[in-house]
């Protein structure tokens, strides 16, 4: 990007970064397949070009949270094996067997709908069974296992599925030495070896996200599923910041400066005032707000490099734009701002930023909203037309 933005406001996404980022955590998880997970629009970097990116850094599997979500990456036409595993009653089964979609199951009623499915598409459904191994969250309880392990095999015998992975969700991956990482561990091998038992062959056991990706190798099994990790965020601090874990966060946020202007002392500033210039100053409006997914929480807090210093958010951040104090610095309108980004230019990163909201990383990358325009650089002609070598 130039040093005078030419957009309003631009996610500037490296995609050498990414592949950079798949490639390390595929070493970090030697002898796994590695899943790279697009879910909300590859966590606001976009689905595709994401998708496409770690395709030719070697991911052999990609996904996504709704079917909606997975549907789309077919339409874009990237192959492959894709899985989905956030589903309502009435979900888009059919079309999702129609496109040979790994679907998920995790209780009776998905089974059901899964079979009638496969029958009226006339094609056996890619099947994962998930179990809650204390997420507490989706998947099925170990005391209901047998009836879900019994009534996909009879399926699977009689021609409707194809049961292609076992799997489960890990609720503290990210807080080493958590007592419950090792009780899920103990709990999936439990019910892998009963599945098993039972008749069933998986093409992938797979448990690890992105902490325990990086943290537990005895989770990763055969596949590991990388979300945040991939674009470059460490999963939690306590784990380590991007840098030491040998990633770098893919997207770069920046805006054009709008408007500076002279403001005397105990001018208030934004509504509220809830800041008021302590001396003769300098303001400066940069045209992004809440709309555009800069948490509000980050009012007063939020930290911004423009002309080559950090400064903070003066006052609310609005729907539209927010305010610094320049602290009487002239930069030009038209001015670069950048939010956050990698951080080895001076600039803040998402995580700074995730501290000043009070929140989490993966929650400031993800909620920049759409009317941002997505930037690709270092995109290979290959990934820029689809054609991704593999």
């Amino acid at each position: 990007m130039n040093e005078t933005a030419s957009l309003r406001a631009r996610a500037e996404i490296d995609l050498a970064a990414l592949r950079a980022n798949v490639r390390v955590l595929r070493e970090r998880a030697a002898g796994a397949q590695l899943m790279a997970v697009v879910k909300s629009d590859g966590y606001g970097h976009g689905a595709v070009p994401c998708a496409r990116a770690a395709r030719a850094a070697g991911a052999t599997w990609l996904g996504t949270a709704t079917p909606h979500e997975a549907l789309a990456l077919r339409a874009a036409g990237l192959d492959g094996r894709i899985m989905c595993w956030l589903w309502t009653p009435g979900g888009p089964w059919r079309e999702a067997i129609e496109a040979d979609i790994d679907v998920s199951a995790g209780g009776m009623w998905a089974l059901r709908e899964i079979v009638a499915a496969a029958e009226a598409a006339g094609r056996p459904a890619r099947v994962q069974l998930k179990a809650d191994t204390g997420l507490g969250r989706g998947g099925c309880q170990p005391a209901d296992w047998p009836e879900l392990v019994g009534a996909a095999r009879d399926a699977e015998r009689a021609g409707h599925l194809r049961i292609t992975g076992l799997w489960s969700h890990f609720a503290c991956a990210d807080e080493p030495g958590h007592p419950s990482i090792a009780a899920q561990l103990a709990v999936y091998r439990d019910l892998v070896a009963y599945a098993e038992k039972e008749g069933v062959d998986p093409e992938v056991r797979h448990l690890a996200n992105s902490p325990a990706t990086l943290t537990i190798p005895e989770a990763h099994f055969d596949l590991v599923r990388t979300g945040i990790a991939m674009y470059g965020i460490s999963p939690a601090p306590e784990l380590g910041t991007s840098a030491e874990l040998g990633l770098r966060p893919v997207m770069t946020l920046a805006a054009a400066v709008a408007l500076v202007k002279d403001a005397p002392a105990g001018h208030g500033v934004s509504y509220g005032h809830h800041y008021t210039t302590p001396a003769d100053t300098t303001l400066g409006l940069i045209p992004v707000g809440y709309a555009d997914g800069v948490p509000r929480h980050a009012s007063g807090s939020g930290p911004v490099l423009v002309d080559g210093k950090v400064r903070t958010v003066a006052g609310r951040v609005a729907m539209d734009q927010f305010v610094v104090d320049l602290e009487g610095d002239r930069p030009e309108a038209g001015a670069k701002a950048v939010l956050f980004g990698p951080g080895d230019r001076g600039e803040p990163t998402a995580q700074d930023w995730a501290e000043a909201a009070g929140t989490i990383a993966y929650e400031i990358v993800t909620r920049i909203g759409a009317r941002v325009p997505r930037v690709y650089v270092n995109e290979t002609a290959d990934e820029a037309t689809g054609g991704v070598p593999r």
